[in-house]
């Protein structure tokens, strides 16, 4: 008889990074809905106000730890009820507004000191809504927001240039500093992704809170081969922006938000530039989509099987992974 070996995949001895990191797309969150998440390894809701500000608390109420992401009666398969500015605990009525603080309590006339003073009595995140996205500053030691995520014009709602988002997710099961690093690894390219021949790297650049490469492709096309250039830039571990020309420009806002420190999120938004005012959804603009969705596929395939290497043994072909990892060690906070 044969007895098949089994084996877990080691643990990656890293925490997770701090930075801006999305929740949600815009569209997901209308305006008097609240939304229940599992991010940064605990239960968070987001809610958006009458006046059409999305907000981000904790999950569970403070008065009796009713979780403020389900709501009941009329509300139920929802999330709870959003009143003006406030969320309303389905439990007992009180509500909270997205600073954390406790504005109204629908019996009793004596309320709770700290909400008598006014005070934050709700963990509260600090939110901005850029590039149809919603995100959140995460740090574990609760420090205000290091950096800004960066506004792109291209992808504002208004923009008549550009065609809408298409969205695609995946759940990934490793750390998201071995996904970040591929930016860094041309090599790749040609074994995993089954290009002809390794993308030049014209440039990679790590300025603080930012990180940006340039690769040159050849793209094979019936008519020969077009030149083309990925730019990629990161702001942050968690919010990428990747430009692609040569065949259809095409931007991608590649972003990454963990769930724990091994179980990463990542939501990729194409949006092409309109050819004679029309989204070039099928062709070149579809096949371009298509064939960054599969090489996800590919990648996802290694990512969830490999052990992380502390120190790599690397060879003068390989990319600037020490580099990297130094550039991303600054938002990991042991």
């Amino acid at each position: 008889m044969i007895i098949a070996r089994t084996s877990t995949k080691p643990p990656i001895d890293l925490p997770m990074p701090y930075g801006w990191f999305q929740l949600l797309y815009s569209s997901e969150l209308a305006v008097g809905e609240s939304v229940p998440l599992n991010y940064f390894g605990q239960e968070l809701v987001a809610f958006r106000t009458e006046s059409g500000v999305a907000k981000v608390v904790d999950a569970y109420c403070p008065h009796m730890g009713a979780h403020l992401g389900y709501g009941i009666h009329e509300q139920a398969g929802k999330g709870s009820a959003v009143v003006g500015e406030n969320i309303v605990c389905p439990f007992h009525g009180w509500q909270f507004n997205g600073e954390g603080q406790c504005k109204h309590i629908p019996y009793g006339i004596n309320p709770p000191p700290r909400v008598a003073r006014g005070e934050q009595v709700l963990g509260a995140w600090a939110v901005r809504e850029v590039n149809q996205c919603v995100l959140v500053w995460y740090h574990p030691e609760g420090i205000e927001p290091l950096f800004e995520p960066e506004s792109l014009s291209e992808a504002a709602a208004n923009n008549d240039e550009w065609g809408e988002i298409q969205a695609f997710s995946w759940d990934i099961h490793t750390h998201m500093q071995e996904i970040g690093e591929n930016a860094v690894d041309a090599v790749h390219f040609k074994t995993v992704h089954g290009t002809k021949e390794i993308p030049d790297v014209m440039d990679s650049v790590f300025d603080g809170h930012l990180r940006s490469g340039l690769l040159k492709t050849l793209n094979p096309t019936p008519k020969g081969v077009v030149e083309g250039t990925i730019e990629n830039k990161s702001i942050g571990p968690g919010l990428a922006i990747i430009r692609f020309s040569g065949l259809c420009d095409t931007l991608l806002m590649a972003n990454l938000t963990p769930i724990t420190p091994e179980h990463c999120r990542a939501m990729y938004a194409f949006m092409q530039k309109k050819v004679d005012g029309k989204t070039p959804v099928g062709g070149i603009g579809g096949a371009i989509i298509a064939n960054i969705c599969q090489q996800m596929e590919e990648d996802r395939i290694i990512w969830n099987r490999k052990k992380f290497h502390a120190k790599p043994m690397l060879c003068d072909g390989d990319g600037p992974f020490a580099k990297f990892r130094n550039w991303y060690g600054q938002f990991l906070v042991q």
